[in-house]
């Protein structure tokens, strides 16, 4: 057996310092997950407590060019006003099913003179594009809708390009359209009274957990098949080589019972 003096050389004292780190990597790659898992189960529940509120006019949860809190996603308003259709969106590159398409955003003028953003749903377009003239029309005259309140998109996604984008934002639609609007918008559950063509509804979020947890006990399980793995083969170096290790057994020519000079 050997002393634990090889762990100073430079073989093993950068095999350990590689251990360290990566062992240090997964694991705090474990706590991420397990965060982004809390995360989800506190989205899910501010989610579930919105679905099963009754809605609520929108002037209680909305105000112009205020951004929504992540507290009211998902809370059901309504609102009453007429379709600005000259000012229709398509936000392009939806896809339903594996099937292209575009959703259908058109403000929604209340008597305060401040616009909703309704979401009114998904229709299947070839191109995925722009062509707003495509759009199957609204309800004329006075509306009624109830929807989902949603937080605005971010990023260069938002911008709009002959009445199109890839993402929602009130902030970005009302400055390149003119428009006052109401801060987020709403994807479409209900109006009144009934388009003659119907848009195919949002889909409601999935509340489960996700894959966070296992994912978080398979970035441990990592770190500490790095540590074992470690020391195991700090252990087998520390026994020695395996030809020191193994004892031959004496050969029977030289002792045993067939040596002659054991005999009678």
């Amino acid at each position: 057996m050997r002393s634990l003096r090889f762990l100073l050389s430079r073989r093993w004292a950068l095999f350990a310092l590689t251990v360290i780190v990566l062992a240090a990597l997964a694991w705090r790659l474990g706590e991420w997950q397990f965060h982004r898992l809390d995360e989800r189960v506190a989205r899910n529940a501010i989610i579930e407590r919105n679905l099963d509120e009754p809605p609520v006019p929108v002037d209680q949860v909305l105000a112009e060019g205020d951004p929504v809190s992540r507290d009211e996603q998902w809370r059901r308003v309504t609102a009453t006003g007429h379709y600005d259709t000259a000012n229709t969106v398509v936000v392009r590159y939806q896809t339903r099913e594996g099937a292209a398409g575009v959703d259908v955003v058109v403000p929604l003028v209340t008597p305060s003179g401040v616009a909703l953003l309704v979401d009114r749903g998904w229709m299947m377009s070839e191109n995925r594009g722009a062509d707003v003239t495509d759009v199957p029309a609204p309800p004329a005259g006075e509306v009624t809708v109830i929807g989902w309140v949603r937080i605005d998109g971010t990023g260069d996604s938002t911008a709009v390009s002959d009445h199109s984008v890839r993402s929602i934002s009130s902030t970005t639609i009302a400055s390149a359209l003119g428009l006052r609007l109401y801060g987020g918008f709403v994807d479409l559950e209900s109006e009144t009274p009934s388009p003659a063509t119907q848009l195919t509804r949002t889909e409601l979020p999935e509340l489960d957990n996700g894959p966070h947890f296992f994912y978080g006990l398979q970035w441990w399980f990592f770190a500490l098949l790095a540590v074992f793995g470690f020391f195991y083969l700090l252990y087998d170096e520390w026994r020695g080589p395996r030809s020191q290790r193994t004892k031959h057994p004496a050969v029977d020519g030289e002792h045993g019972a067939g040596d002659p000079a054991r005999r009678g």
